[in-house]
């Protein structure tokens, strides 16, 4: 039986990363005309819709002790976006958000998920290749919808409301 701690440790390690993002991206987009502006409410909204599909691919591990290819791609995916951070930051030379906890935990935390996986004897299905396909539509589908007239209204309702 695959540990909880790789399922459910790639929702907490995603959690604990999008946490960095959500504290910088709207004051570093604004900075950077080369990225669309992202208020508090519209990063938060994306962050959770990304969280959504993150979660569900945790339960779906967790369900399948590690053997699903959607979970695995999930895991994968999460590992290999720590290069476009890192990429990014080094382009730009300056901190890009989610640089900080991309090389001191997504990766990390990615590698040795799969290891345990393997270690355990569970066929890796879900390759980069799938992970690939899915992480750029379901993050550009997150951020469009949080641009939507009425999804971007209702979050800087609920954005006023708390802070």
């Amino acid at each position: 039986m695959t540990s909880a701690k790789v399922t459910w440790g790639l929702l907490a390690a995603w959690v604990l990363h999008d946490v960095e993002e959500l504290m910088t991206m709207p004051r570093w987009t604004r900075k950077h005309r080369f990225v669309p502006d992202t208020s508090p409410a519209q990063a938060a909204v994306a962050i959770g819709a990304v969280g959504m599909v993150v979660a569900a691919a945790a339960l779906q591990g967790a369900r399948t002790d590690g053997r699903s290819g959607f979970f695995q791609s999930a895991l994968i995916g999460f590992g290999l976006h720590s290069v476009t951070h890192v990429a990014a930051s080094a382009a730009l030379r300056e901190y890009t958000p989610g640089v900080l906890t991309a090389p001191t935990l997504v990766a990390p935390f990615s590698i040795w998920a799969v290891r345990q996986l393997k270690k355990e004897g569970v066929p890796i299905t879900g390759g980069p290749m799938s992970a690939a396909l899915w992480f750029p539509a379901v993050v550009a589908g997150a951020h469009l919808c949080a641009r939507t007239p009425l999804v971007s209204a209702a979050a800087r309702k609920v954005h006023s409301l708390i802070g």
